[in-house]
C-alpha cells in the first residue's frame, strides 16, 4: 500500500458538510491562522480506527501522506507515526523523531501538535539534549513553539517539571493566544501533580502572566486561590 492509496480511501470517507464545519472550527478562513487548510470532513476517531489498518504503511509513504493538503491526512500521518514510536526500537523511534520533526512545517495545527509532539518529540528526547525544546519555543512559527511546550507533557507524567516551567517562563510574553492555552494547560497538569510547584511558580509569575494562561493554570485551585492570583 502506498500513500496515495490511503488518500484515496480517506477521500471516499469525506462529508462537505462535515468539511465545511471543520474549516470554521478550525479557523483556516482568511486572515485567520489556519487559512488556506482543507479538509475532507472525516471525524477523528474515524481516522483513529484507521490506524491499524494502515500501520504497515512504509515509513516513506507515511511521511509522503504528511505532506497531504488535507488536514485530515496530515492528523492520521500522524498518529501513524505515533503508533510506529510506541511499537519501535530505539533505532525505529529515531527514525520515526527524524521524521517527524524534517516535516514540523506539516504539523501546522493545535489538534496536530497536540496528538504529536508529546507522544513522538517528548520520549524522544527523553535522555538526550532537551536545547531543541528551547529553540523550538524561540521560533517565530506559532506551531513550533507549541511543538516545545507540548512535548514536555511526556516530562510532567514522569514527575520531571523543570523543562515545563523552563518554557512557559520564556512564552509569558508570546503574543499567540494558543501559547496561552498550551502553557497554562501544562502548568494545570504540573499543579494536578505537585500543586506545591505550581503554586511557587504562580507566585513568582502571576502577575506576567495572560489571562488566559493564568485562568488554564489556575482552574484547578481552590476558589480563594484563584481568586488571589487572577487580581494579580
Amino acid at each position: 500500500m502506498r500513500a496515495a492509496d490511503v488518500a484515496r480511501e480517506l477521500e471516499a470517507l469525506g462529508d462537505p458538510g462535515a468539511a465545511a464545519h471543520a474549516r470554521c472550527y478550525f479557523k483556516a478562513g482568511p486572515g485567520q491562522y489556519a487559512e488556506g487548510d482543507r479538509f475532507l470532513g472525516i471525524r477523528v476517531p474515524v481516522l483513529r480506527g484507521r490506524v491499524r489498518r494502515f500501520r504497515e504503511l512504509p515509513l516513506s509513504e507515511v511521511e509522503h501522506l504528511l505532506g497531504s493538503p488535507f488536514h485530515e491526512a496530515r492528523l492520521l500521518a500522524l498518529l501513524l507515526l505515533v503508533d510506529r514510536f510506541r511499537r519501535g526500537d530505539p533505532a525505529a523511534r529515531a527514525a520515526v523523531a527524524e521524521v517527524y520533526l524534517r516535516n514540523l512545517d506539516r504539523v501546522n495545527h493545535w489538534d496536530l501538535v497536540d496528538a504529536s509532539a508529546p507522544h513522538i518529540l517528548g520520549p524522544y528526547l527523553e535522555g538526550r539534549d532537551r536545547s531543541l525544546l528551547d529553540r523550538l519555543a524561540a521560533s517565530p512559527s506559532l506551531w513550533e513553539r507549541r511543538v516545545a511546550v507540548m512535548a514536555t507533557f511526556h516530562f510532567i507524567r514522569r514527575g520531571a517539571y523543570a523543562p515545563t516551567l523552563r518554557l512557559v517562563r520564556r512564552l509569558l510574553d508570546d503574543p499567540e493566544d494558543l501559547i496561552h492555552k498550551a502553557a497554562g494547560w501544562m502548568l494545570r497538569e504540573v499543579g494536578k501533580r505537585d500543586e506545591e510547584t505550581l503554586l511557587a511558580f504562580l507566585e513568582e509569575n502571576a502577575a506576567r502572566m495572560p489571562r488566559t494562561m493564568l485562568r488554564y493554570a489556575t482552574e484547578r485551585l481552590d476558589p480563594e486561590r484563584q481568586r488571589r492570583f487572577r487580581r494579580a
